[in-house]
């Protein structure tokens, strides 16, 4: 009887499932990244791990797929796949990641997910999926990811979440959510997030200060977190930062993002944000924000990028950002701030676009000099030379 335990075919221009020997006991299955097409092929009951992403894989996913007992990580990501998620993948004792992001799959999320779950990372991201966040996910007391991002989901903003003990990654963007995010009655919620992405809802009323205070793994640097784990899967999720979308890989360790940005809410930018001390991207931009910058983001050392864009704030920059060294994407435009821009090394290399639609600021780079502002005035003066030569 042929038999085998592992087989890897990734990477590769494979068109067909059919001549893949996939019922030879084989225990891990990866075919990612082929041109393979037609129906989800169910591999055998011993299978552990199935990774089928970024191919042409169509149709539903059977239910069928739950018999797969021992199976830990399946992967169908990046494919074509359509119609619901069926209800049993909840039910999988043994699933530790299940990845479907971005297919064309409808309806709404599993509703029963158990007690005795081992998931640690789910990713719907980039479907159209409906309806509301179940209660349910609050079982999964292993998870440490969870990307819904890019859906329909409707409803407020699931506080019960903070419960999840190891959750690190939570991404709602871009879905239909609304409401103001209440303060909690628990405490300790949200222990060890360290990547919050609720951007693009429409989430109301003032910025979280509660949740943000919450938030004790960005309150302090654990070097102990700065080297990424090795392993087979590799978490990714989609991050907006330095004015791009980028897929940042590995990130549970290396990554600290709070994005809130494209949403309705409003009021002061509370100073607790400037405790968030291992935030590498900070984005609220596109909101209706309105105060004083706070000082105390001059606390975050290690931000790289920042964005408070499109909102109503007022006063002058703090100087305290120009201590900022690893700040390499700064947009403050189209606010109502004002005064001299502060100078320091990253501050030199930023240009007009971070401060436009600001009619009351000065200094380099929108304007030559601002009092005793020596680094405007040599920097003009340069260009004026390069002009006259």
């Amino acid at each position: 009887m042929f038999s085998m335990r592992s087989l890897n075919l990734s990477y590769n221009k494979l068109t067909s499932v059919d001549s893949i020997p996939l019922q030879g006991y084989v225990d891990n299955i990866d075919l990612r990244s082929n041109l393979l097409q037609g129906s989800l092929p169910i591999p055998p009951n011993t299978t552990w791990l199935f990774f089928i992403s970024q191919n042409n894989m169509s149709g539903e996913i059977p239910s069928s797929i739950c018999n797969l007992t021992s199976l830990k990580m399946l992967d169908l990501g990046r494919n074509k796949l359509r119609g619901e998620i069926p209800q049993c993948l909840g039910n999988m004792t043994a699933l530790v990641v299940l990845d479907i992001r971005h297919n064309n799959l409808s309806g709404n999320l599993p509703t029963t997910f158990i007690s005795r779950s081992s998931l640690t990372s789910l990713n719907l991201h980039g479907n159209k999926l409906e309806g509301k966040i179940p209660r349910s996910l609050a079982h999964c007391k292993e998870l440490e990811v969870l990307d819904l991002g890019d859906n329909h989901l409707i409803g407020t903003f699931p506080m019960w979440l903070g419960t999840l003990p190891k959750l690190q990654v939570l991404s709602l963007r871009s879905n239909e959510l609304h409401g103001s995010i209440r303060t909690s009655t628990i405490e300790n919620m949200f222990p060890n997030l360290r990547m919050l992405d609720l951007s693009s809802n429409a989430f109301t009323g003032n910025l979280p200060k509660s949740l943000l205070q919450d938030l004790k793994a960005m309150r302090t640097i654990d070097p102990s977190k700065m080297e990424p784990s090795d392993g087979y899967y590799q978490d990714t999720v989609a991050v907006v930062t330095k004015g791009l979308e980028l897929e940042v890989v590995r990130i549970l360790s290396l990554y600290a993002t709070v994005d809130l940005s494209n949403n309705k809410f409003e009021g002061h930018i509370p100073n607790i944000v400037g405790d968030l001390v291992t935030l590498r991207v900070l984005n609220l931009s596109h909101n209706g924000l309105e105060g004083h910058i706070p000082l105390s983001l001059g606390n975050l050392s290690v931000v790289e990028s920042l964005d408070l864009s499109y909102n109503h704030l007022s006063g002058e920059i703090p100087q305290q950002l120009a201590s900022l060294t690893f700040l390499a994407f700064l947009n403050l435009s189209h606010n109502h701030l004002r005064g001299c821009i502060p100078q320091g090394p990253q501050f030199a290399t930023f240009e007009n676009y971070s401060y436009e639609g600001n009619d009351g600021l000065r200094g380099f780079p929108v304007s030559k000099g601002c009092g005793n502002d020596h680094v405007s005035d040599t920097v003009s003066g340069l260009d004026d030379q390069e002009g006259d030569s």
